[in-house]
């Protein structure tokens, strides 16, 4: 994956659309994965503006560092990021995914960059 001459946003996206269903990442995983370590608000500004990016992506698979689904205010309802979740197997209760630890991605593992 070659991530130089994109903007933040594009280097997000990408990484994004490698999130395998039914699994998920964290907005500082992906953070430190394009070599922006501090910015995981960044990222999640980025998965705010993705709804219209082409190709797809699939910002529903990003929560925070704890599983929390703390960007769902962002999708239009937000009970859209539930379902969508749900959809691909993954468990949510009290807006936190169940088993987050199994089912947490993390790019600087998966990846070789």
């Amino acid at each position: 994956m070659d991530l130089r001459d994109k903007s933040f946003f594009e280097k997000v996206y990408e990484v994004v659309r490698l999130i395998p269903r039914g699994r998920v990442a964290t907005y500082g995983d992906i953070a430190a994965f394009i070599g922006q370590p501090g910015a995981a608000k960044m990222v999640g500004w980025a998965m705010n503006a993705s709804h219209t990016a082409y190709p797809p992506v699939p910002a529903h698979r990003v929560v925070n560092r704890n599983g929390l689904l703390s960007g769902k205010h962002h999708f239009h309802p937000p009970e859209l990021m539930i379902r969508l979740l749900e959809n691909e197997n993954v468990e949510v209760d009290n807006d936190k995914i169940k088993n987050f630890s199994k089912l947490v991605w993390q790019p600087m593992k998966e990846l070789k960059y």
